[in-house]
């Protein structure tokens, strides 16, 4: 559905993209994560043909988006950070317009429209202003306008920023029904966003992909932790010797950011070890350790998220 490659954009002297590349499958639910000023934006700008790129090529259903850009816009249905919308007009008024710029056939547009505020759950504020409603269902309105033309790709930038933690979910709740028939694209800086809507997540920092994997590939790790009930004299050399440990952390009697009271080891395994627990366990039993807890470490969004940008 989507294949960039060698994407780069500047600004003057601000490099915002530098050699952007990645595809997405149809039917692919994918973050694109990253902090403010990462330039997410500008790729989705890109990605809509709303801005050329330096340099590089942008693909969307096997059209390539400078060269057929209205036809790609047309099978793009595009939530922007700031909804296109018109607080004077009603619910009603605001979604036919865009259903006729949209150059929905007259026969079809009633029944596109009806699938549109369903789908969002409009049915009941169709003749209130758009300046009347609440930030959550002004967003219900831009993704409305989004999908009336059921897009073939969904591009959703910040979808929930400034909404409260009910509206949040709500929104969420009906981005999964409207992937269900839609690839969709989701641009955010907000972990648990991704985390509570993709399978699978790009992180852009400073221009450059850092990570692109599904969450379940980017959680796993061969890291282990060892929790000890007493200090015990030379366990981080003797962790360190195992072959495929590649450091051992003292954790300050810290395990997943809570005080323990104990002494507890993280052990870094090499690229492509296998689960250190069972190597860790022999050493342990063969050095009298008196260990209290023993198993593997967990990596979160987060932890990877942070760690990426620290290195960036």
């Amino acid at each position: 559905m989507i294949d960039v490659k060698n994407v780069t954009k500047s600004y003057g002297p601000i490099e915002a993209l530098r050699g952007v590349s990645f595809d997405i499958a149809p039917g692919e639910i994918v973050g694109l994560l990253g902090p403010n000023g990462a330039g997410k934006t500008t790729t989705i700008k890109i990605l809509t043909g709303s801005l050329q790129p330096d340099d590089g090529t942008v693909v969307v259903n096997d059209r390539d988006v400078l060269e057929h850009t209205r036809e790609v816009q047309a099978q793009i249905g595009y939530l922007p950070e700031t909804a296109p919308l018109y607080p004077e007009l009603t619910v009603q008024g605001y979604l036919k317009m865009m259903a006729e710029l949209r150059g929905i056939p007259e026969e079809d547009r009633r029944a596109r429209l009806s699938e549109a505020v369903y789908a969002t759950g409009l049915d009941e504020h169709l003749r209130r202003p758009i300046g009347e409603l609440s930030k959550g269902f002004r967003q219900r309105v831009g993704l409305a306008q989004a999908i009336v033309h059921k897009p073939r790709l969904l591009i959703l930038d910040e979808p929930t920023i400034g909404l409260d933690p009910t509206q949040m979910v709500e929104v969420r709740r009906l981005i999964r029904r409207l992937a269900e028939r839609s690839t969709v694209l989701l641009s955010t800086h907000i972990l648990s966003e991704v985390e509570a809507l993709c399978d699978r997540v790009i992180i852009l920092i400073s221009g450059c992909i850092r990570a692109d994997a599904e969450l379940s590939e980017l959680a796993s790790t061969s890291d282990a932790i060892l929790v000890l009930t007493e200090d015990v004299p030379g366990v981080a050399a003797t962790l360190s010797a195992l072959p495929e440990a590649q450091d051992v952390e003292r954790m300050q009697g810290q395990v997943d950011g809570g005080q323990t009271g104990f002494p507890a080891y993280r052990v870094l395994g090499k690229d492509g070890a296998a689960d250190l627990c069972p190597a860790m366990f022999d050493v342990a039993r063969e050095q009298g350790w008196p260990v209290r807890e023993l198993r593997q470490d967990v990596r979160t969004l987060e932890s990877v998220f942070n760690e990426l940008a620290t290195t960036s």
